[in-house]
């Protein structure tokens, strides 16, 4: 058998194994720490079958971080985590063919090549079936022809005569349809979801990719960048200067104004105001230009952008006000992590438009920036940060109930395991002690009974509950019990009203008998 048969046929038979090991883990299953098993599963198979990748220095640093996003599933699997795992494995099984030329081009063959390689399998099999059955497979199906159906004609003819043999026979039970199709799905999803890697579109790794710069746009001219950049920065002092004035010295606004009011309402407007300036810098202005080299459009460009991270830098602290009100949340964190990307972007374009850098150096630098912060999203539990942060700044432990939401902690789920516990320690109150109780036990209960199963146990949750166990001691205290429910808030719900007794009709007034 030659080299290249050997190539192709290891490519199938390392999905089909790939496919049964999802089938093990994951079907019908809870998924935890076997997430990370199965994508080391899938760096050994795209090792395996592929030798450009072994032999690709920058596939291998992929595979490296793949790796290390595989860990991280292991860990405490998320889907941020899985995307980067995913990217990462994209990545190592295109680069040896197309080599990585800017960030920009290489994320959209990533794109390409996920969505090409939806059909890329079912495209693989209509060519395979294309081609000419080779002359040994057809002399071994002919050779196998008459034993198979003249043993199975025999067979047939001694179960009918053998009642032992035809019980046998009779107690295999064949799969039904209806729960065959469930199956074909599943296998059918991992399938366009490993194959690729194992053989990449040719309309990915072949066709060149181009993104579109401002290269071909018209030129402004000095006077009107100048004129302007003037009017910009005018504009923009003025924001800045109230944001000074409110935010940064805590003066009292105007009217019936609150502080989270304020911070709340421009936070979010002003972070697209700062993406349109930096925009405009880098379409208007180019490294090498007349107007570039211009000392007066130079220090107009670099007020506007110190006056944009200023304008970033009140968004934080508008945010960080509105979370002092309302309470810390996923969301919010990705928002403040956003505005620091927002920040750095601009600083990043006004370094390449002083220093003269490529289009393809600032793309690479904003690109390396925005996957330091979703690796470190992907490792650190941000759902566990908020909820510890919202406990350990609530108003008053006594009046935890009025300044921190008991609902929001309750669908964090393991994450505020934890933090409920240490709640649970300091609140004040038999009736919120109670509730917190309820819910603390809630989420154990949950986390207990998902860890106790292999398909769903992760690391994380492992060290969770250990320390959660450690916490409470042999004698963990147990909510009261209540007949009617509770609220997601752990409040008792009450028993129903007892209904009204019936009112009798009114007596007539002549007869003194009861109007019917």
């Amino acid at each position: 058998m030659s080299a290249a048969r050997h190539t192709f046929l290891a490519k199938p038979i390392a999905a089909i194994a790939l496919i049964a090991l999802a089938q093990a883990l994951f079907y019908d299953q809870w998924w935890g720490a076997t997430l990370g098993g199965f994508a080391l599963a899938w760096i050994v198979a795209l090792v395996v079958v592929r030798r450009d990748v072994r032999r690709s220095g920058p596939a291998l640093l992929a595979l490296g971080g793949a790796v290390a996003m595989a860990a991280v599933l292991v860990d405490d699997p998320s889907l941020l985590a899985w995307v980067l795992f995913w990217s990462a494995v994209a990545t190592a099984a295109l680069v040896p063919r197309r080599g990585i030329d800017n960030a920009a081009i290489w994320i959209v063959r990533l794109l390409a090549h996920g969505t090409f390689g939806l059909a890329q399998p079912f495209g693989d099999l209509v060519r395979l079936t294309r081609r000419r059955v080779p002359s040994q497979a057809a002399s071994v199906a002919r050779m196998l022809a008459m034993p198979l159906i003249g043993g199975g004609l025999f067979l047939a003819l001694f179960a009918s005569a053998n009642p032992i043999l035809a019980d046998a026979f009779a107690a295999i039970r064949l799969p039904s349809l209806a729960s065959a199709l469930p199956h074909f799905f599943f296998w059918s999803i991992v399938l366009v979801t490993i194959w690729p890697s194992l053989r990449p579109a040719r309309t990915v790794t072949r066709a060149p990719i181009a993104v579109a710069g401002p290269s071909g746009l018209p030129r402004v001219p000095t006077g009107t960048l100048v004129l302007s950049l003037a009017t910009f920065n005018a504009v923009f002092a003025l924001q800045n200067a109230l944001d000074i004035a409110f935010l940064w010295s805590g003066a009292p606004l105007p009217g019936h104004l609150t502080l989270a009011e304020y911070a709340h309402r421009g936070a979010y407007t002003l972070i697209a105001t700062a993406l349109l300036a930096g925009l405009f810098v880098l379409v208007a202005l180019r490294p090498g230009d007349a107007a570039t080299r211009s000392p007066t459009v130079r220090g107009l460009v670099i007020l506007w952008v110190a006056q944009n991270v200023l304008l970033v830098a009140s968004s934080i602290l508008r945010t960080g006000d509105y979370v002092a009100a309302y309470g810390l949340t996923e969301l919010r964190i990705a928002a403040l992590a956003w505005m620091a990307l927002v920040a750095i972007g601009l600083v990043l374009i006004c370094w390449r438009l002083i220093r003269a850098r490529s289009p393809r150096w600032l793309i690479n630098a904003n690109a390396i920036a925005a996957l330091a912060v979703l690796v470190a999203a992907s490792v650190v539990d941000l759902s566990a940060v908020a909820a510890t942060w919202n406990v350990r700044h609530a108003r008053t432990v006594g009046d935890a109930a009025g300044s921190l939401d008991l609902c929001y902690l309750r669908t964090r789920g393991a994450p505020a395991l934890l933090p409920l516990i240490d709640l649970e320690r300091r609140v004040k109150g038999a009736a919120l002690q109670d509730r917190v109780t309820f819910l603390r036990a809630q989420v154990l209960e949950s986390v207990e009974r998902r860890q106790a199963d292999w398909h769903g146990w992760t690391w994380r949750n492992a060290r969770r509950l250990a320390a959660a166990k450690a916490a409470l001691g042999p004698a963990a205290p147990t909510p009261a019990r209540a007949r009617y429910g509770r609220e997601c808030d752990g409040t008792v719900i009450p028993p129903p009203l007892p209904a009204p007794p019936p009112v009798s009709p009114p007596a007539s007034p002549l007869t003194g008998d009861v109007k019917r």
